[in-house]
């Protein structure tokens, strides 16, 4: 392929979702194309608009958030991976609204607190706290709603 039939590619890719960076050079990096050519194709990506780290960090922000229920710790995490910059991170997570993630996790936790078995609320709280983790939620946060979702005395079967 040629550089100018992978620009093409990739601009028609581009126009139609997000990619940052590290996506289109791992997509290439699979076609086999030199190093040199893929980073003027990147250039050239960028340089047109297609590719525009800020905007791609803050839509992976709003759809992980959205469609995934992922927290704060864990969209950090992908962001760090997909190879974007801390200032771009620290921007797009403003995309989240605090009470939004607590009204997330609040309705995870209580859609999830049917299926978890234990002996006593200790037990069960500890199991939904682990759950919130490894969505990727901050601990103060899950605190917080696990305290409001299971309490000693709230009745639950054990």
């Amino acid at each position: 392929m040629t550089e100018a039939e992978a620009y093409n590619k990739f601009s028609a890719q581009c126009a139609l979702a997000e990619y940052c960076c590290s996506d289109i050079r791992k997509k290439m990096q699979r076609m086999e194309m030199g190093e040199e050519v893929t980073e003027r194709v990147i250039r050239h990506l960028k340089k047109e608009g297609f590719i525009d780290e800020s905007r791609y960090s803050k839509a992976f922000v709003r759809d992980k958030f959205r469609y995934n229920h992922w927290g704060r710790v864990r969209i950090e995490q992908g962001l760090r991976m997909k190879g974007i910059s801390q200032s771009l991170i620290v921007d797009a997570m403003l995309e989240i609204d605090e009470d939004d993630a607590r009204e997330t996790l609040l309705h995870l936790m209580k859609k999830k607190l049917p299926s978890v078995k234990g002996r006593n609320a200790y037990e069960i709280k500890a199991k939904l706290m682990r759950f919130a983790m490894s969505r990727g939620f901050d601990i103060d946060l899950i605190r917080g709603v696990a305290d409001e979702v299971v309490s000693d005395g709230d009745g639950i079967d054990y």
